[in-house]
C-alpha cells in the first residue's frame, strides 16, 4: 500500500514508517501538522499519486486538539471517500462520529496502544485501504447507549449482534469463528442472518460495511 502518516511525535512517526516498510508498504509522505497533511495529500492526489490510506493522529498542531482528525474529515470530502484511519490516546465517542457520518466505508479508529500489537495494525491499515471500517475493539465496548425498540439492531439475537461487533472491530468471518469457537458455516450463517435483518439485500456489495455503519451509529 501507498501510506502517507501524519504525527506529531517524532518518535512516533519515524516508529510507523519504519513499521509500515518493513511489512512492505511505500510511505509515501508525512506530516506533523495538519495543515501540512492537507496540502501534501492534496498535492499526491494532483500528481496522480493518491495514497491508499492516510494514516493520522488526531490530535496535532497548530492547536493540539482534533486538527488531524477534521484534516481527515476534509481529505474525504475533498477525494471521494479517501481512507483513513485515526489514531487516538483516548476512546473518544464524539471523534468516532465525526469519522462516521458521511455513511462512506474506508474509515478506521484505532487507540495508539492497537500499534503495538502490529499484524492487527496492518491487518485493519489493509482492511480500511479497501473500503471497510475498522473501529478499536476498546472503543467499540464504549459504546454503550441504549438500543431503542425500534431500532434495526433490535431485531438481531445475542449471537448475531456479537458477530456484528467482531465485525465493526475488523474481524474477518474466519477471525470470528476463531474466537467464538464456531464453524465457518456457523459463522456465515449468522453474518447472512444480520445482512437480512437489517435489510441489507445480497445485490449490496458493501453489506458489511453498511451492517458496521449501522451497528456503530445505533450504539454511538
Amino acid at each position: 500500500m501507498k501510506v502517507f502518516v501524519a504525527e506529531d511525535a517524532v518518535l512516533l512517526r519515524e516508529g510507523l514508517v519504519s513499521l509500515l516498510e518493513r511489512a512492505g508498504h511505500t510511505v509515501v509522505g508525512v506530516a506533523a501538522d495538519a495543515r501540512r497533511l492537507v496540502d501534501e495529500v492534496d498535492a499526491l492526489v494532483a500528481d496522480g499519486a493518491t495514497p491508499d490510506v492516510v494514516l493520522t493522529d488526531v490530535r496535532m498542531p497548530p492547536t493540539g486538539t482534533d486538527d488531524g482528525l477534521r484534516a481527515a474529515v476534509v481529505l474525504r470530502e475533498r477525494h471521494d471517500g479517501l481512507p483513513v484511519v485515526v489514531l487516538s490516546q483516548y476512546v473518544a465517542g464524539a471523534y468516532v462520529r465525526e469519522l462516521l457520518d458521511d455513511g462512506r466505508g474506508g474509515v478506521g479508529y484505532l487507540l495508539k496502544d492497537r500499534v503495538g500489537k502490529v499484524p492487527a495494525f496492518l491487518r485493519a491499515l489493509e482492511t480500511v485501504a479497501d473500503g471497510g471500517v475498522v473501529v478499536d475493539p476498546e472503543v467499540v465496548r464504549h459504546l454503550t447507549r441504549s438500543q431503542a425498540t425500534d431500532s434495526p439492531l433490535a431485531r438481531l439475537t445475542r449471537r448475531e449482534t456479537t458477530v456484528l461487533e467482531h465485525m465493526a472491530e475488523g474481524a474477518s468471518n474466519a477471525d470470528i469463528a476463531a474466537t467464538l469457537h464456531l464453524s465457518d458455516a456457523a459463522v456465515a450463517k449468522h453474518v447472512g442472518n444480520v445482512f437480512t435483518k437489517l435489510d441489507l439485500p445480497p445485490e449490496d456489495t458493501n453489506r458489511r460495511v453498511r451492517a458496521v455503519l449501522t451497528y456503530l451509529r445505533e450504539k454511538r
